[in-house]
């Protein structure tokens, strides 16, 4: 079974909850790349990759040039602070984890589901599954 989300159906909803406009584009199978304006630099880019899953665990890599992954490493520092940060784990090098089956929310769909793969065309996010026998 497959799952779709449009870019822009993304970056609606990231637009909503966060006030920011997160452009996103198709990188290759399993890489996503998403635009951020910064004041004074323009247009910057990151690229994430979904490296591989294990059961509710998406393990993802992340790339932009030394600048822009010095600024992500921060982000994401600050966000370990914030409450639901137990979902994300950050890794060595510039890999982290997002614990899913943490979620109080998301729990009971892995109880029902098997994740099978995440990956990208040019307009959308695919996300594979199975039913648990």
């Amino acid at each position: 079974m497959q799952f779709n989300l449009s870019y822009s159906e993304v970056g609606k909803l990231i637009e909503d909850k966060t006030g920011k406009e997160l452009p996103m584009t198709y990188g290759g199978p399993h890489t996503l790349r998403i635009s951020y304006k910064v004041p004074l630099m323009g247009d910057v880019g990151l690229d994430i990759n979904v490296d591989r899953i294990e059961g509710s665990d998406i393990f993802l890599s992340y790339g932009g040039g030394a600048g822009i992954e010095f600024m992500v490493r921060t982000a994401l520092g600050q966000v370990k602070k914030q409450p639901g940060a137990e979902l994300l784990d950050i890794l060595d090098g510039n890999r982290l984890m997002l614990a899913l089956g943490k979620s109080q929310q998301l729990a009971p769909i892995f109880d029902r589901i098997i994740l099978k793969d995440i990956h990208f065309d040019e307009s959308s996010i695919k996300i594979d599954f199975i039913p648990k026998p």
